[in-house]
């Protein structure tokens, strides 16, 4: 009997509760002290479709989900359908056979088939919305797993829509949890029980991007809704009074970008964030950001595109875009975290890095890991952090304010509107070091060299890529970004078999540490980039910075996130030749 270990999902049309489900079931599990990674799949779509929220629950950290399922709920045929053989053997389907039509030989024999009245229940209490619900007591009772807990979560949860919704939903899941354990015996495979309070939260790739501007002393922020970044605007304006930010949804991309950097320009660090589509539209004001030497941060929330795409999907397509928006030549930042904890840190070092270099800073998410929940305990929150507001001059004494001045290290002197003796000028144009539009091949030499330079001391604050697993392995894999922790996973499944993997994990990718990470590539015996684009734009600029060529790829541009399972078989395939 497997203790503390569960793949579970639920499945139905749009508009039934299937995310708020997931996320109870979620929640339940952390506040009993497991570990979760929750992914979630919807179509573009606000009612009908087919949405799943499949939830992983073990005792130790997990870094991704996995394919199989060993409790589907199914509150449709199509749930059935589309996931049956991916059910675990001897795993179980919850259904309602009013609703959810399954003939002899539809599904293996060895699947526990729980056919709970969630209807008749739900609607014994009022709603039949609540059959979800009904569901989440029935899997309580299968999997032996304390009641109070999912009531515990079920209050707080509905605790805005009043008593009666509380307690109806309180009710629905104990019928739920009778039901089951009358009409079925107690004996299921997997159980789970509470385990020792690991102090956790549980958070999305989004929520803790918005987490890390907060924590950066983010004091601004606009945004025009746009699939996977909606949330980060959720989160701030949800906490907009109690954290002092301003939060504005814009009427489109291009005055979020723009009404960021004029909050940034008037002194306060500033942030938007949207997804490719939007990202075209804010290419111009990147720009702006750019030759003003205006900070700014941009968290990039990739989806599959090209124009709309797969609206609701996940890909990383959009890093050479990234890397090239807008016209011209200037310093950027991109960064792109694994997970949530990394979304939090590498948020609020984009704030420092904006200012102290007077450059945009782009941070890249991705559908996955955007929208994906994943336990951690808080204590990684807690970081050491310092607002470093950079070259910010109080005052000016030496003459008329130079603003643009020509330095070493291509920083120039920044005010803020209004101090006394630091009046200047800008526009969109090139300009001197006062402001003053200039067209002279000297001025723009100069004045585009003193941007470049910056790079050079960005370099130095770029720490080198992680690398996971020993030394000394028999391949090594390379990723950036969300496909982290499908890696990690997957290099358990090669420790199981005495195989030795590491990983080298690239989370700053502009500026590129070319040196470092060609002394670590030059090491490996046998070498395989994960990517979610066609074209290994991540192992085209390792190639153009380091001249290394990754021997074996494995490019996943499904709109679904790369399993472990698959890196696993792509490793042993490697490894074979």
């Amino acid at each position: 009997m497997a203790e503390n270990k569960l793949t579970w999902m639920i499945g139905g049309k749009a508009g039934y509760g299937i995310m708020v489900t997931g996320m109870i079931f979620s929640k339940s599990c952390v506040r009993g002290g497991l570990h979760v990674f929750d992914s979630v799949e919807y179509p573009s779509l606000i009612r009908g479709g087919h949405n799943t929220y499949h939830v992983r629950v073990e005792e130790d950290e997990i870094h991704s989900h996995i394919e199989l399922i060993d409790i589907l709920v199914a509150l449709n045929k199509e749930t059935v359908d589309k996931h049956k053989d991916k059910v675990t053997e001897r795993g179980a389907i919850i259904y309602d056979s009013s609703e959810t039509e399954i003939n002899e030989g539809d599904v293996r024999k060895d699947i526990r088939m729980y056919d709970i009245p969630l209807l008749e229940i739900a609607k014994e209490h009022g709603n039949e919305l609540m059959m979800n619900t009904v569901a989440l007591g029935a899997t309580m009772a299968i999997v032996d797993y304390d009641l109070g807990i999912l009531e515990g979560v079920i209050k707080d949860e509905f605790s805005d829509k009043g008593k009666d919704v509380v307690n109806s939903n309180i009710e629905s899941a104990r019928d739920g949890y009778n039901n089951a354990r009358a009409n079925y015996n107690n004996n299921f495979r997997s159980k789970l029980s509470p385990s020792s309070d690991k102090g956790m939260i549980l958070l999305t790739g989004n929520d803790a991007i918005a987490m890390g501007a907060i924590r950066a002393g983010c004091r601004f922020y606009s945004a025009y809704p746009m699939t996977p970044a909606s949330s980060i605007l959720h989160y701030m304006a949800a906490h907009e009074l109690s954290k002092g930010v301003v939060v504005k949804q814009t009427e489109d991309e291009i005055s979020a970008i723009h009404t960021a950097i004029g909050a940034s320009f008037a002194g306060a660090r500033a942030m938007t964030a949207t997804s490719g589509g939007g990202f075209c539209l804010m290419s111009e004001g990147l720009g702006l950001a750019a030759l003003t030497e205006t900070p700014l941060v941009i968290a990039l929330c990739q989806r599959a595109g090209p124009s709309t795409g797969l609206a609701t999907r996940t890909e990383q397509a959009d890093l050479r875009f990234a890397m090239h928006a807008s016209q011209g030549e200037f310093p950027r930042v991109i960064m792109a975290p694994g997970d949530v904890e990394e979304a939090f840190t590498l948020t609020a070092k984009a704030f420092n890095l904006a200012e102290k270099y007077q450059i945009p800073v782009i941070v890249m998410s991705d559908k996955h890991l955007s929208e994906s929940h994943k336990s951690s305990e808080k204590n990684r929150f807690n970081i050491d952090y310092e607002i470093d507001r950079g070259f910010l001059v109080p005052e000016w004494n030496d003459g008329e304010f130079r603003r643009f001045m020509i330095t070493d290290n291509g920083v120039s002197p920044r005010a803020l509107p209004g101090q006394e003796g630091t009046v200047f000028r800008t526009s969109s144009y090139e300009r001197d070091e006062y402001g003053w539009n200039s067209e002279s091949p000297e001025n723009r030499t100069a004045m585009n060299d003193k941007r470049i330079r910056k790079t050079e001391s960005i370099i130095s604050e770029i720490p080198d890529p992680s690398v996971y697993g020993p030394e000394d392995a028999d391949i090594t894999l390379i990723a950036w970004g969300s496909t982290k922790g499908a890696v990690l996973e997957a290099m358990k499944f090669l420790e199981k078999e005495s195989i030795n993997a590491n990983f080298i994990h690239i989370t700053h990718i502009l500026p590129f540490k070319a040196e470092s990470v060609r002394k670590m590539l030059e090491s490996a015996k046998k070498t395989l980039i994960v990517e979610q684009n066609h074209d290994l734009q991540l192992g085209g600029i390792i190639m153009q910075y380091t001249g290394v060529c990754i021997d074996r790829s494995l490019a996943n541009y499904t709109g679904r996130q790369v399993l472990p399972h698959e890196i696993y078989d792509k490793a042993k395939e490697v490894l074979a030749r």
